[in-house]
C-alpha cells in the first residue's frame, strides 16, 4: 500500500466545490481546503506507485478547475 499527500492548486474561487468532488474519488481518504500556496490537500491511498499515479493523473488532475498538483508519497521506514 502506498500513501501520499497531493497538494492541489485550483483556479480562483473553485476550491470549495472541488474539495467536495475530490472527496468522492475512490482512493481519496481525506481532502481539506487550506490556505497558503495550495488550495486543497488530499490524503490518498493506492496499491502501488503506478496506481497512485493513475489516481492523480486520471482522476484528480482531470477535474475542471484543477490548475496544478504536487504528489508527495509518504515514506514509511
Amino acid at each position: 500500500m502506498v500513501q501520499a499527500y497531493v497538494l492541489v492548486q485550483t483556479d480562483a474561487g473553485l476550491a470549495g466545490d472541488l474539495v467536495d468532488r475530490i472527496r468522492g474519488i475512490d482512493g481519496v481518504t481525506r481532502a481539506d481546503d487550506v490556505t497558503g500556496p495550495y488550495d486543497v490537500i488530499v490524503h490518498a491511498e493506492a496499491g502501488d506507485i503506478d496506481e497512485l499515479g493513475r489516481l492523480v493523473v486520471a482522476r484528480i488532475q482531470r477535474l475542471d478547475g484543477i490548475a496544478r498538483t504536487l504528489t508527495c508519497p509518504i515514506v514509511q521506514i
